[in-house]
């Protein structure tokens, strides 16, 4: 595991997170390391919390609004036919949502349900692993345009 993996927050804080799309006002917009759905990304919350519960109410409406501006984003550069937004943490105790580009050319079996669903090995096979060769230019353009959205709702 990279070293930045061990932990995803901090190294964000220090630049070294190779996944940052933004710093957000709630806080990190990265992109999500496997990209079987082209797009998906993970608003994780800085600081550092266990749930949307331990924030105030003005801190869950800035990170549920930072959620769904990277919505927006996904929409614009990759064209899905809806977003999903999960806010679980089960295995990462800690903030994060994930926010989920479905699309048409996905199985009809398949888009009634959620994410999870699709084979395990989805999340780890290295030919849907993020690499700046194969996903950079998607990267850049989810930047650029979730940054133009966050100038444009300030």
């Amino acid at each position: 595991m990279s070293d930045w993996k061990k932990d995803r927050i901090a190294s964000a804080v220090r630049g070294e997170n190779p996944t940052v799309l933004v710093k957000m006002k709630s806080g990190f917009a990265v992109i999500g390391d496997p990209q079987f759905m082209p797009g998906y990304c993970i608003l994780i919350a800085y600081p550092k919390v266990n749930s949307l519960n331990d924030l105030s109410v003005k801190q869950r409406a800035d990170f549920l609004i930072d959620m769904s501006l990277i919505g927006d984003t996904i929409t614009e550069v990759c064209s899905p036919i809806r977003i999903n937004y999960d806010i679980l943490g089960n295995s990462d105790a800690f903030l994060h949502a994930h926010i989920f580009p479905r699309y048409e050319w996905e199985d009809e079996d398949r888009k009634k349900y959620p994410v999870w669903l699709y084979p395990k090995e989805n999340w780890s096979i290295e030919k849907y692993q993020f690499t700046e060769e194969k996903h950079g230019e998607m990267k850049k353009q989810l930047s650029e345009k979730l940054q133009e959205l966050m100038d444009k709702s300030h």
